[in-house]
């Protein structure tokens, strides 16, 4: 009885240990890293016997650029010719793409292998790498309590990408002057595949510094902007210069007619100073004629007053004689 339950272990270890060659899993692989123009693409690997596959290219900016269908062979193996690179053109552009299998019976599970698309297939000279860039645009001024709008580019090789802003630009957020941040990943709206924009209204003066984080393919990619907040806007400040260069005109012009006036009330000073200066000289001669005049009634007058002194003195005298 022992070395029968002794012989029924290791009959199952014996059947634990067996390789199964038809086991769950998805392989994936291709014949290069790096392609050129004219070059075949060409994927191998291993899923489930008989399987259906399906195997997508990406372009990079990360739309479907290839789309096939294939079975496995019996043993589970597949090696498929997937593309012969083209001439590049808008629509296969250099850059890094990605092939993708998929299992249809594995509850979807998927394999990815990115490639390069180059004008060489050296890989001293070509790396395989994916490089997103993310461009932030906002302005260099505004307004407290006043909203304004940021935009955000994503390119990967110079082409736009990305979809779903909150899932792109998941951590994006802003510092505030204060040093607090907020975050901004559920404020974004789509303008076109890789073109985002963000209305925002800042509530305190100073430096907004806009933080913007992509992540796309594994790859993340920073981007950043400041705005200068102010009391009010420029909009505000150029009214005030206007209005200020309006008083400005008001008062030249003001100037300009006091300073008309004042130059003919002078005319109007000289005239009378000139005139006053006549009447002084015809008074001057006036005097003089009067003077002469005096003289010559002094020069008549004494005569008169002499001889009614002498007639009075005869009178008196006659009058003392008779008394």
């Amino acid at each position: 009885m022992k070395y029968r339950i002794l012989f029924s272990i290791l009959i199952i270890l014996l059947f634990v240990n067996i390789p199964n060659s038809y086991s769950e899993g998805l392989e994936l692989f291709t014949n290069s890293k790096v392609y050129a123009p004219a070059h075949t693409l060409q994927v191998y690997g291993k899923g489930l016997p008989e399987e259906n596959l399906i195997i997508r290219i990406f372009a990079p900016d990360e739309t479907i650029a290839k789309f096939d269908q294939i079975t496995t062979n019996k043993d589970g193996s597949f090696n498929y010719g997937l593309l012969t690179w083209p001439e590049p053109s808008t629509n296969f552009p250099y850059g890094t793409y990605t092939v993708e299998v998929i299992s249809t019976e594995q509850n979807g599970i998927s394999q990815k292998i990115d490639v390069k698309f180059s004008s060489s297939t050296e890989l001293l000279d070509v790396t395989v790498e994916r490089f997103v860039n993310t461009l932030v645009f906002a302005p260099e001024t505004a307004a407290i309590n006043q909203p304004i709008r940021v935009f955000v580019q994503t390119t990967s090789d110079g082409l736009l990408i990305g979809n779903e802003p909150s899932e792109l630009l998941g951590t994006t957020h802003v510092h505030l002057p204060s040093g607090t941040s907020v975050l901004l990943s559920n404020s974004f709206k789509t303008l076109h595949q890789g073109l985002y924009y963000v209305d925002y209204t800042p509530i305190e003066e100073g430096t907004h510094v806009f933080h913007v984080v992509a992540f796309s393919q594994g790859t993340t990619s920073h981007g950043s902007a400041a705005t200068n907040v102010l009391s009010q806007d420029l909009g505000g400040i150029s009214e005030q210069i206007i209005k200020l260069n309006s008083i400005l005109d008001e008062t030249s012009s003001e100037l300009d007619t006091l300073k008309s006036e004042i130059s003919g009330f002078g005319s109007t000073l000289d005239t009378a100073s000139q005139k006053i200066d006549e009447s002084t000289g015809t008074i001057s001669t006036s005097v003089e004629f009067i003077s002469e005049a005096s003289s010559q009634l002094n020069s008549l007058l004494f005569p008169i007053i002499a001889s009614i002194g002498i007639i009075v003195a005869l009178q008196i005298a006659i009058l003392a004689r008779r008394r």
